[in-house]
């Protein structure tokens, strides 16, 4: 079966327009946009399409009508009028001193200048900006368009590095206050960028942005959502089904599990990962595509240094409504910068108490996340003692739960006990949490999530393995066994045909491992 051709990498919009890349229509947004305001502020998580977003406008403003042939804005726009635009792309360079920024603003700006014909000027970059815009609304007789990609890569980048954060956001502070006080020759401006830095001045001097980030009419706005998907890429299901020996609709099942679930506001339909849907149509085979491309260290460094409780990403994860969008480094906790970055997303919200619930979106963020927090926080336990969730997952195909905890026994007992998380009780819960939630992998997994429920239940093909933990101060493994019996928790497997496996352990707060352990069989 030939292959359309997936615009991976592709982020200008007249590029993948003319040379038959398959494009999902977002100009129905693009024409709401630019008819409904004038500045505003996007926060997406990287990969999502924000640069072809961007494109599209550059595209629109410069009147290229032809490239939107059968588009949908191409019924809704009748004037096709032309404006200079100004394009800022923060994504080509790397930022380690206030100078290399300068100099990257430096040079965009010349760029655009000679464009203009504008004689050069030596002067601070603000000011640069500034003239820039005025004197080209002077000279073409139209405002200007001011399109801003990925404005906090800077900021992003020094994440680790107070000092060199607060001067990047202190050169940035004057060269955004430009957007408000040139207003008058701007037709319309737009920002994006992963995050929400409170302390730069767009979201306090520049107060007239019209941030959408999370406004309900705009969530569809960059990902695919479920119909997007089944319109444009039935050739690439049938593909994949076909490759897999599936249904398409098991397929659409197994990348819906993968991609899907991310939610940008209250009350809205979910979308896709485009980078990993494109991917996946491009290679069919289901990986984790986006997440290979960026590893978030400095978000584990976050986690540490706030020293966050990891076992609430097994229950749920709620932040206060004004707190969701606004990151400040520095701050106490590292939910909203999460939330941003794309490794949580929106499940609910408590109206009345006005907090939203974070949850993962999918299993490709689920997964992906917590193997690389697990190598962040074990890396020598994983290199030198080979004692990795591969290594459990095969004792447990295999039927050996006394290989499976022998070899978590010696997991435990190998941690370093100065691990941020490790201390009393946490250092049981964070442990167990990350191991079993990662045998889901490989075989269906749940942790205890609500009342009623065992600690932990694996399935394999052909068993089901129900796991009860205590602490030696509150019971012993008969005792967990017996909880098994009296609690029920057996009875929801029992119709599977496979066999039952019931086991009680206890964590030894002395020796900071398992214990004691008994297993029991069943069919």
């Amino acid at each position: 079966m030939h292959l359309r051709k997936m615009p991976i990498g592709i982020q200008d919009f007249e590029d993948l327009r003319r040379n038959g890349y398959v494009y999902v229509d977002k100009t129905a947004f693009v024409w709401k946009l630019v008819t409904e305001g004038k500045p505003y502020f996007l926060s997406r998580p990287r990969r999502f399409g924000k640069s072809l977003l961007l494109t599209t406008l550059k595209a629109y403003f410069q009147g290229k009508k032809e490239l939107f042939d059968g588009l949908a804005i191409a019924r809704l726009e009748t004037e096709w009028k032309e404006y200079p635009v100004v394009h800022l792309d923060f994504n080509p360079s790397a930022y380690d001193s206030v100078d290399s920024l300068n100099n990257f603003i430096a040079n965009c700006l010349k760029t655009m200048e000679d464009e203009y014909g504008l004689p050069p000027v030596d002067d601070t970059t603000a000011i640069r900006f500034k003239r820039l815009i005025t004197e080209v609304y002077k000279k073409t007789g139209r405002q200007v368009v001011v399109l801003v990609d990925e404005y906090d890569k800077p900021l992003l980048e020094s994440m680790d590095n107070e000092t060199l954060n607060a001067a990047l956001r202190a050169a940035l502070k004057p060269f955004y206050g430009v957007l408000k006080s040139a207003d008058a020759a701007l037709r319309f401006v737009i920002l994006t960028g992963v995050t929400r830095f409170s302390k730069v001045s767009i979201f306090s001097d520049l107060n007239q942005l019209w941030e959408i980030g999370m406004n309900e009419d705009y969530a569809a706005l960059c990902g695919i959502t479920e119909g997007e998907l089944r319109e444009n890429f039935i050739p690439e299901l049938e593909a994949l089904a076909q490759k897999n020996g599936e249904t398409v609709e098991q397929t659409l099942a197994a990348v819906r599990r993968s991609f899907n679930g991310y939610r940008f506001a209250r009350h809205c339909q979910s979308v896709y990962n485009p980078f990993s849907v494109l991917n996946t149509f491009a290679n069919r085979d289901i990986q984790y595509y986006w997440f290979a491309t960026g590893t978030p260290t400095f978000l584990f460094k976050e986690l540490e240094r706030t020293r966050f409780d990891i076992t609430l990403f097994m229950d749920k994860i709620e932040v206060p409504e004004p707190e969701i969008n606004d990151y400040r480094p520095g701050d106490r906790t590292p939910v909203p910068l999460l939330y941003q970055s794309g490794y949580l997303t929106i499940t609910g919200y408590d109206r009345e108490l006005r907090v939203y619930r974070l949850g993962f979106p999918n299993e490709e963020v689920q997964y992906g996340f917590l193997n690389s927090l697990y190598r962040y926080l074990f890396p020598v336990q994983n290199d030198i003692n080979g004692l990795n969730v591969w290594t459990f997952m095969k004792a447990l195909r295999s039927g050996e739960a006394d290989v499976f905890l022998t070899q978590l026994k010696a997991f435990f007992a190998s941690v370093p006990y100065d691990l941020y998380f490790a201390k009393g009780e946490k250092y049981y819960q964070t442990i167990f949490y990350l191991i079993f939630t990662l045998l889901g992998q490989f075989a269906e997994s749940e942790v205890r999530s609500a009342a009623g429920r065992a600690d932990a239940v694996v399935k394999t093909r052909e068993r089901v393995y129900v796991f009860e933990f205590k602490l030696d101060k509150a019971g012993s493994a008969e005792e967990a066994l017996r909880q098994i019996d009296g609690k029920g928790y057996l009875i929801p497997y029992r119709a599977g045909g496979r066999k039952l496996i019931k086991a009680g352990v206890v964590f030894d707060s002395g020796t900071r491992t398992i214990g004691d352990w008994r297993i029991q069989g069943t069919t």
